[in-house]
């Protein structure tokens, strides 16, 4: 009973990994908690791939992020040695004056950022099996991928471990206190002393932090494989990820891979997840019908027979931006939360952030953006 560490972090998943092996690799005694052993399938760490992108159209602002975090998982890969990220390129498609474009643009523009413009008529010469409007604009970012999601959760727990880290899993925060500068967190198998305290709990953070009242709304969302019936949207011809912004919503997806088939997911939408999170994802038709009338549509090689179906969360904030700040009353108290669906690609510079921010010193990268202050007064 009553273990001391300097920082102790609430939830392995994407950041929490991130931020656990950040902190160990600067000899900093550090525990790792988490109630499930991860990687897992029941948060939002998981489903094989996620999309990685500069050119940021939601804010410019995540631009100086990327350009970190882009850095970091090199090293990952160069540390792990494992290939984690594969540049494919990504189609970023939709109307000239709707929200992705224009974003895009605005952020390649303020950032120095190659990107390249051209006609959906052009688009369908050189990526054989796309389709779409004719008057949509698309936007070529080269330098945007995915990473393989599980495996960058599974390298940075094993060299956290490795660089001292003390990980426990299947082992769940019952409470947690800070006072004069000590933290004490309660799991239901031991009680844990330290001098700070990173929060990373992903869809249950509300839970975590529910004496904050933080404005988070948790969605269920779903994820499905398809296969081509040509080779043209293999990753191994060339094809690339993609993203769209149609009348229906935003979808997005992934060039075919060995065995597994081509991923493809509706961003938008989702269904509100009410109580404890459960991790079951059954089927949605509906969102399912809207995923294959958009293949049919804009994927029109795709095979509409569906061959598995997966699910994640997304955690949301009122403005669909992150929460990165400590907590006003509790300031050796971190909190990364609220990434909104678009967080993974981001999770090796939030837990190098994390870290800096729980050792008491300042942000690599400005985060004033993704402050709690902006919520004062909301909740």
């Amino acid at each position: 009973m009553g273990t001391s560490f300097d920082t102790i972090v609430i939830g392995l998943g994407g950041v929490g990994s991130a931020a656990a092996f950040a902190l160990a690799s600067q000899n900093v005694r550090t525990l790792g908690i988490d109630r499930f052993t991860p990687p897992h399938a029941r948060g939002s760490s998981h489903g094989e791939t996620r999309i990685i992108r500069k050119a940021y159209f939601e804010h410019p602002s995540y631009v100086p992020l990327l350009l970190r975090a882009y850095e970091l998982w090199g090293q990952l890969e160069c540390i792990a040695e494992q290939k984690l990220f594969h540049r494919t390129g990504l189609l970023e498609i939709g109307p000239s004056d709707g929200i992705v474009v224009p974003g895009v643009l605005l952020s390649a523009a303020q950032h120095g950022l190659d990107i390249e413009m051209m006609s959906m008529s052009e688009a369908r010469r050189r990526f054989p099996g796309i389709d779409g409007d004719v008057a949509w604009s698309v936007l070529l970012e080269r330098d945007a991928g995915y990473l393989n999601v599980e495996e960058c959760v599974a390298a940075y727990l094993k060299h956290a471990r490795l660089n001292g880290a003390e990980l426990k899993t299947d082992e769940v925060v019952v409470d947690w206190q800070s006072r004069h500068g000590t933290v004490v967190v309660r799991t239901d198998k031991d009680e844990y002393h330290a001098r700070s305290l990173v929060i990373a709990a992903g869809p249950w953070a509300s839970e975590t932090l529910s004496r904050y009242r933080l404005p988070l709304r948790v969605v269920r969302k779903h994820l499905y494989w398809y296969q081509g019936r040509t080779l043209g949207y293999r990753k191994d011809h060339g094809f690339p990820c993609y993203f769209y912004e149609t009348p229906q919503g935003y979808f997005y997806g992934f060039p075919e891979l060995d065995g597994v088939g081509a991923k493809v997911a509706r961003h938008s939408g989702g269904d509100a997840v009410q109580g404890p999170i459960d991790g079951m994802h059954p089927v949605d038709a509906d969102d399912q019908n809207l995923v294959e009338i958009f293949l049919k549509q804009n994927m029109p090689e795709m095979n509409l027979e569906c061959r598995q179906t997966k699910g994640c969360y997304y955690t949301m904030t009122p403005d669909e931006n992150f929460i990165v700040d400590c907590l006003p009353d509790a300031p050796n108290v971190t909190v990364v939360a609220g990434l909104s669906g678009h967080g993974f690609k981001f999770t090796s510079v939030l837990g190098e952030i994390a870290a800096c921010l729980s050792s008491g010193r300042n942000s690599p990268c400005p985060i004033d953006f993704l402050s709690l202050h902006r919520f004062e007064g909301t909740r």
